[in-house]
């Protein structure tokens, strides 16, 4: 089964925790024991599997990313001034697999999914949920 995600971002740079909408997708395929893949479309977007206790690590991870890849200093900034976004999905990556067990996402109390956003606002992020079974 296939679900198609639909996002709106509001800052620059966040994460977004789709952790729910992800579950939903697991729960009305159906599937019991197999893989949910989650995967970014777009080239300034990425997926990363981070703690959920609080804002904090969240933050952390955007201050991170600031600091390493700062923004307008990238030959790719004279095209479109987003040279940093780039940098910073092709880091984290546009995707993540976790695995399905017992109907429900294989994550550990302290994970949730979160939909990186390096080149907001956007009115319309998409992230496709792939979820296999291995029945």
């Amino acid at each position: 089964m296939q679900k198609t995600l639909h996002l709106t971002t509001h800052t620059r740079e966040e994460l977004v925790d789709i952790t729910a909408q992800v579950a939903a997708a697991v729960a009305e395929s159906g599937v019991r024991t197999g893989l949910a893949a989650v995967y970014a479309q777009g080239a300034t977007g990425a997926i990363m599997i981070q703690e959920n206790w609080d804002q904090s690590v969240q933050n952390d991870v955007v201050s991170l990313l600031r600091s390493l890849i700062p923004q307008g200093v990238w030959e790719h900034d004279r095209q479109d001034g987003n040279g940093d976004a780039h940098l910073k999905a092709g880091l984290v990556g546009p995707s993540e697999t976790i695995p399905v067990i017992d109907g429900r996402l294989g994550l550990s109390r302290w994970q949730n999914i979160f939909f990186c956003e390096f080149d907001g606002p956007r009115g319309d992020r998409r992230v496709v949920c792939t979820i296999l079974s291995d029945d």
